[in-house]
């Protein structure tokens, strides 16, 4: 087995939970601690930080068909970022696009979903998003 590209953001030591309790923004902060339950349930993983603001549940080697390069990473995540959440799902949102028409306010990414806060979206259908993310390859 090829030995994986070597990045940055890895998982790490640091606490979830002083992670999320530093987060100034009361809102963002309520919202992490729900995404971590969300992700929690749906992965039966435990939380992990990856980087100084990152957090992951599970892990896989995933290769990049471009490159063919490869790279440990969590199977799902997210990070509280300032103007929105980042939630990781390592799948094709182009897939899932009857579900994003029904989600709410969000942008999406390569992989990835974007959203202000959890109460422009509809929860039920951010955990199927979540949990079809678990279940891809």
């Amino acid at each position: 087995m090829p030995k994986p590209a070597e990045i940055k953001t890895k998982e790490n030591e640091a606490s979830v939970s002083d992670f999320i309790n530093a987060i100034k923004d009361e809102q963002k902060r309520a919202d992490s601690e729900k995404l971590v339950g969300l992700m929690q349930k749906a992965s039966g993983e435990k939380t992990k930080m990856w980087g100084s603001s990152m957090i992951g549940f599970g892990s896989k080697r995933y290769k990049s068909p471009a490159s063919g390069r490869e790279v440990d990473w969590f199977k799902i995540g997210f990070s509280p970022r300032k103007s929105n959440f980042s939630l990781n799902l390592v799948m094709s949102m182009q897939e899932q696009e009857k579900l994003l028409k029904k989600l709410g306010k969000h942008k999406t990414g390569v992989g990835c979903l974007y959203i202000n806060k959890l109460e422009d979206v509809d929860i039920k259908v951010l955990e199927e998003l979540i949990e079809i993310a678990m279940k891809a390859k």
